[in-house]
Order: C-alpha cells, then sequence, then structure tokens
C-alpha cells in the first residue's frame, strides 16, 4: 500500500524503504489502492490476495537487491 500511495503522488521509489509495522492509511484507502492497481475490473477477495502477496514479494525482493539500493548503483540505473 505505502508503495503504491507513493506512487501515485509521484514520489521516487528508489529511496523509499517499508518499515516493519509502520501503518499509514485507512483500511478503506488500502483497499482503494488495491482495487485501482490490481488491473482486474472486478476482483474476488482471492484475487487480491493474489496480487497483494505478489506485490509484496517483489517488493521485498527489490529492497533487499544491491543491484536495486540507490547508494551502490547510484545514477546509473536512474528510472529503471
Amino acid at each position: 500500500f505505502q508503495y503504491l500511495k507513493r506512487y501515485d503522488q509521484g514520489h521516487n521509489l528508489d529511496t523509499f524503504c517499508y518499515e516493519a509495522h509502520s501503518v499509514e492509511g485507512s483500511p478503506a484507502e488500502c483497499l482503494q489502492q488495491f482495487l485501482l492497481h490490481c488491473g482486474i475490473t472486478d476482483p474476488s477477495w482471492s484475487m487480491l490476495r493474489n496480487f497483494t502477496w505478489f506485490l509484496n514479494i517483489q517488493l521485498r525482493d527489490c529492497e533487499a537487491s544491491v543491484f536495486c539500493n540507490p547508494d551502490f548503483v547510484q545514477d546509473t540505473l536512474q528510472g529503471f
């Protein structure tokens, strides 16, 4: 949710890193973001769950990768 919210606001996601147990927004706002970005017009709860699970795994792996670390990569992959 935090990544999607910042993406919609036009923030630079390269420097953002999720902090465990941090809470932002309301449950309704979170659901609205997921519905907006999941790519399915009328998703079921299981489709939303799969979307959030997949997105979470991808973002966690991205944060853990040295190749996605802006301090390591510097400006060589800007926007990638």
